[in-house]
């Protein structure tokens, strides 16, 4: 087996502190910096120096990091082979961790946790809902195995050696408009022509806020911001009041009761966000794992021929 200590130095490297690397590994800080102090002593070298209010690589252990990618990526491999051997192991002990935004996990995540649980009767399989960049946290603490996110900055390159990420399907957009608007009746919009729109958008810096400002740049403007919402139903309920406009993925439902009219977006290419899936590297070999991420490729075949 790899070095524990190996798996907390490329935590507190993807994290920078003690508390968050051990809150992330569920350790307390003073054991995550004695297993650095000992890896440090055995190896000869400081691995890690502080920096500010936080810790950073030295080259040393930058040196150490890359290239234990390797001995990370044949372990998941190893353990995938392992797994395929009919050793008539109890399969109750295996574990699936699922993880996904918000939509991802209310549409894609629950029928690809029921199906990989009739595959594996008696495998433990959870659902975690994350934001984009903390499903990647996820999966290098190894608190989750597949994560389904939004292609969007500041996520890790698809070069990342540590992760594989596959395009699952574009999710795509389309504008909300109250009941009566005057783009309501439209067959199909584009987007400029709701540039003098009032606008309700998620926070700064959260996925949404980033991917309509992207959407709408791409159109010719910057969104005039109302309001703020984070959830869809609170952003169809203003929009239901006619505060303003706003745009949501073919991929969220709204419940009944809303005033609202989904209006679709025409362009070239139609505004949508891209919908990936991500592993660490080599873990693709498990079979729990590969079952999951083929249910996953058949859903978003599914929710991609009905968003159409």
């Amino acid at each position: 087996m790899i070095d524990p200590r190996l798996h907390v130095l490329r935590v507190l490297a993807e994290v920078g502190t003690l508390t968050e690397a051990a809150h992330r590994l569920g350790y307390t800080p003073s054991a995550v910096s004695h297993q650095l102090r000992g890896l440090s002593k055995d190896l000869g070298v400081r691995v890690v120096e502080p920096r500010g209010r936080g810790l950073v690589l030295t080259r040393a252990g930058q040196l150490l990091l890359e290239r234990s990618q390797e001995l990370f990526t044949r372990w998941e491999e190893i353990r995938g082979e392992l797994d395929g051997l009919d050793s008539g192991f109890d399969t109750r002990s295996r574990r699936l961790r699922l993880c996904g935004f918000s939509t991802a996990a209310a549409a894609l995540l629950p029928p690809t946790a029921l199906t990989v649980m009739e595959r594996f009767p008696g495998a433990e399989v959870t659902i975690i809902e994350a934001d984009p960049e903390e499903c990647f946290d996820l999966l290098v603490s190894e608190h989750a195995d597949v994560a389904v996110v939004v292609a969007t900055d500041p996520l890790p390159p698809r070069s990342d050696p540590r992760f594989e990420q596959s395009a699952l399907f574009s999710d795509r957009l389309d504008l909300l408009v109250p009941v009566g608007h005057r783009l309501a009746e439209k067959s199909a919009v584009a987007l400029s022509e709701a540039a003098e729109e009032s606008w309700i958008l998620d926070r700064a810096g959260s996925p949404y806020h980033r991917l309509v400002r992207t959407a709408c740049a791409a159109a010719g403007f910057q969104p005039e911001q109302a309001h703020q919402s984070r959830e869809w139903e609170t952003g169809a309920s203003l929009v239901s009041a006619g505060l303003g406009v706003a745009l949501i993925p073919r991929l969220a439902r709204l419940a009944e009761g809303f005033d609202v009219v989904r209006v679709p977006l025409r362009g070239d290419p139609v505004p949508s966000r891209k919908i990936l899936s991500g592993i660490r590297r080599g873990s693709g070999t498990q079979p729990i794992i590969a079952s999951a991420l083929e249910v996953l490729r058949e859903s978003a075949e599914t929710a991609a021929r009905q968003g159409a």
